[in-house]
């Protein structure tokens, strides 16, 4: 079969190398154990994954469900230390391949889609290069075949106008279509096995059931999976067997029904409590206790409940793209945002979402309207009639590491915060209390203050977002503006995020504008919602109405999407978390 029939065919039964599918096992993992160093963060995993099967592997962040996957394809690097009773593909023994050997294997035998799409793809390079890397790589074409091979990959998982999207930089595509992209390239050649490592954690309902059913089709076609998730709603959409793991080790095992719906490890009923839909609106989703936040400084007071803080009105936002068009991403937009209110933002990949929050952080002029900050000009002032302003409205993004001086540590993060509002608001050098309101911000929200001389890299995600989150408050903000701060997060670090943002909310009458493509977290945690649709507002109201009659049939269809497990489709059935014991732990966090 020719590589252009594989793009129109994912029900093949034959990969891009010519030959059949294997009979047998396609994957045989036997105690499997990965150490760096004298540091063992696997031990002694087992699965076995046969053709057109689904193996997904879930944990919180340090489970050692990368590190376990990456051993398919022998990157986890120089400087590990890899062995295993049974560690095979096809029935070819990957225990001591060569470099070259393993270059042979990548992308021809096993795709990979990566796990972060926000730094994955080079962001000097043309989507579409990127795309053909591993056509390129195993020599399959002629340049001009490849390019249209490309485009044919981009319209396969679901990226609209693939000639313009494949002349762009990542940096011009959302979160959404970045991933997509990502899909594209692990598809390309084929491959007898992929490992999907959070392939749907930037993606919106509709396009995440558009990806999930890609996956299910190459899955028909005899494709072999290997699934890693924290949206166990997914897991129980695709998989056929889970692997529950914790601190490197296999607790719980089986098919997934089984595990998912009577789940027997204290381990593996804690990471289903915690998933936001499990508990009512609001409800606190971890059982750790409310965060012990640092007081407000006294020339800051709480804002006036019910006060309007920011004001957006009629603002829209027009691009000229490479192909010289002028789209417009956001399109007569309108809203006010309340002290101590959470408004949550809702939509499709490229629906506006983004362009809206960086229109009302005054990052990004509108094209036409306003945003007015506590019923002053906002996005109309030049930058330096904002300075005073600007640390009273702080952003979280979904990649905080992206937004951090890597030089710098965590406590250097957090202290330039406080030194730089302080200098906005003229209140001069720096106060010898520094040091003190650092470890104040960084116990708030539940770190160490030992970490405070860690750079961000030696951190786990979680972390680094608690981090982002302390920098943010370190501010005395009056609007957080939350744009896929907690997507890339597994559930129970997850939870734990969530209920610190409703201690700031209730602690300081913090604003927020919390945007997600997880509709559970936008319903637990909003007071009002708002549907974005190629840039126009469809649909807007308070949560509960939003979400349980839904008036738009946009609206409908992306409730409609949403995957769930059992515990989600009855959203009282879990009040509390399960387990007695702390979802976060030094070893969970290292």
């Amino acid at each position: 079969m020719t590589a252009p029939d594989l793009l129109t065919s994912a029900t093949s039964s034959v990969p891009s190398g010519g030959a059949a599918r294997p009979t047998g096992p396609l994957v045989e993992v036997r105690d499997l154990s990965v150490a760096f160093g004298d540091r063992t963060v696997v031990r002694d995993v087992s699965f076995t994954l046969d053709p057109g099967r689904c193996v997904a592997i879930v944990g919180e962040s340090g489970s050692g469900k990368s590190v376990t996957a990456r051993s398919l394809l022998g990157l986890n690097g120089p400087s590990s230390s890899t062995t295993a009773g049974a560690l095979s593909l096809g029935g070819r023994d990957l225990r001591d391949l060569s470099d070259r050997a393993w270059r042979g294997v990548r992308g021809k035998d096993v795709g990979y889609v990566l796990q972060d799409a926000l730094v994955s793809l080079d962001p000097l390079r043309r989507v579409g290069a990127s795309v053909a890397d591993a056509l390129r790589a195993h020599g399959v074409g002629p340049r001009s075949a490849r390019e249209q091979q490309v485009l044919s990959l981009l319209g396969r998982v679901g990226i609209p106008s693939p000639s313009l999207r494949a002349r762009q930089l990542p940096s011009e595509l959302s979160g959404g279509l970045r991933q997509r992209a990502l899909i594209a390239a692990a598809i390309a050649l084929d491959p007898a096995v992929l490992i999907a490592d959070e392939p749907t954690t930037a993606l919106d309902t509709t396009v995440q059931a558009q990806i999930l059913a890609l996956l299910d089709e190459l899955r028909a076609g005899g494709t072999g999976l290997v699934l890693i998730s924290h949206d166990l709603g997914v897991v129980e959409q695709l998989a056929d067997e889970v692997v529950v793991m914790q601190h490197g080790v296999v607790v719980e095992q089986g098919p997934v029904a089984a595990v998912l719906g009577d789940p027997q490890h204290a381990y593996t009923k804690r990471l289903l409590a915690a998933i936001p839909s499990a508990h009512a609106p609001g409800a606190r989703l971890s059982d750790a206790p409310p965060a012990t936040l640092a007081p407000r400084p006294a020339s800051r007071p709480v804002p006036v409940a019910g006060s309007v803080v920011l004001s957006v009105s009629h603002v829209s936002k027009r691009y000229r793209g490479p192909d010289g068009v002028v789209r417009t991403v956001v399109d007569d937009v309108s809203f006010e945002l309340r002290a101590g209110e959470t408004l949550g933002i809702v939509g499709e990949s490229g629906s506006g979402k983004s362009t809206t929050a960086a229109i009302a952080l005054a990052l990004t002029p509108p094209s036409s309207g306003q945003v007015l900050f506590e019923g002053r000009p906002w996005s109309a002032l030049p930058e330096r009639a904002r300075r005073a302003d600007r640390p009273r409205i702080a952003t979280v993004s979904q990649d905080p590491l992206s937004s951090f001086d890597p030089r710098r540590t965590v406590g250097e993060l957090v202290r330039s915060a406080l030194v730089g509002a302080r200098s906005a608001r003229g209140a001069g050098a720096p106060g010898s209390s520094d040091a003190a309101r650092v470890d104040s911000l960084l116990q708030g929200v539940g770190l160490d203050p030992s970490l405070a001389g860690r750079h961000p890299l030696t951190l786990s995600g979680g972390q680094r977002q608690r981090v982002a989150i302390a920098r943010a408050l370190a501010t005395d903000p009056d609007v957080l503006v939350l744009d896929e701060a907690v997507s890339a997060l597994d559930v129970s670090v997850q939870a734990q995020v969530l209920d610190l943002l409703a201690d700031i909310r209730q602690e300081y009458g913090t604003a927020a504008l919390f945007i997600s493509h997880d509709l559970g977290v936008i319903h637990h945690v909003s007071d009002r919602v708002l549907v974005l649709r190629d840039g126009r507002v469809v649909e807007e109201g308070p949560a509960d109405q939003v979400f349980r009659s839904p008036r738009d049939p946009y609206t409908q269809g992306l409730l409609d999407a949403v995957p769930g497990v059992s515990v989600h489709r009855n959203p009282q059935s879990a009040q509390s978390p399960q387990s007695p014991q702390s979802p976060q732990s030094p070893q969970e966090e290292s």
